[in-house]
């Protein structure tokens, strides 16, 4: 866990790679419970005996979403900065799913810090993070993401 004094303290760390989150196993129950909350049931995400059969990836994959859904998490093991009070997502620049999430995979993010902008009560931080699949050779997501973080 990187902790950071302040948001003045966080500009320093503009274009540096500021910490690296724990790691998270993407279990088929964590998939199914996905499936269920978003109506996505696409067999390649849930029928573990078909996708063994006929998928190109040997068994279930993570969908994409679920995957940049667990950004929030890696963040949050990864920066606490101490003057913040809240701190919301508020967007998405560019987003990249360069490889597949096998089922029973741990995915880890690497958090660059691109910007940091000051608004009204804090400020507004661009992040690039870099999901990357445990004994994975390509990243498996890969994100700019915009938060707010108020003091």
């Amino acid at each position: 866990m990187r902790e950071i004094a302040s948001l003045s303290a966080l500009k320093e760390l503009i274009g540096q790679e500021v910490a690296v989150s724990d790691w998270v196993e993407v279990t088929q129950e964590r998939v199914q419970q996905f499936a269920d909350a978003t109506g996505d049931h696409q067999w390649i995400h849930l029928d573990v005996e078909r996708s063994k059969r006929e998928s190109p990836y040997g068994g279930t994959i993570a969908h994409g979403f679920l995957t940049l859904s667990l950004l929030p998490m890696l963040m949050a093991s990864a920066v606490t900065m101490k003057d913040v009070r809240m701190g919301v997502n508020y967007g998405l620049n560019k987003v990249r799913f360069p490889a597949p999430v096998p089922v029973g995979s741990r995915l880890r993010g690497r958090m660059k810090l691109l910007s940091v902008e000051d608004i009204e009560g804090g400020a507004q931080v661009v992040w690039q993070v870099t999901m990357e699949r445990e004994g994975g050779e390509k990243p498996v997501c890969i994100a700019e993401s915009i938060t707010r973080r108020y003091t």
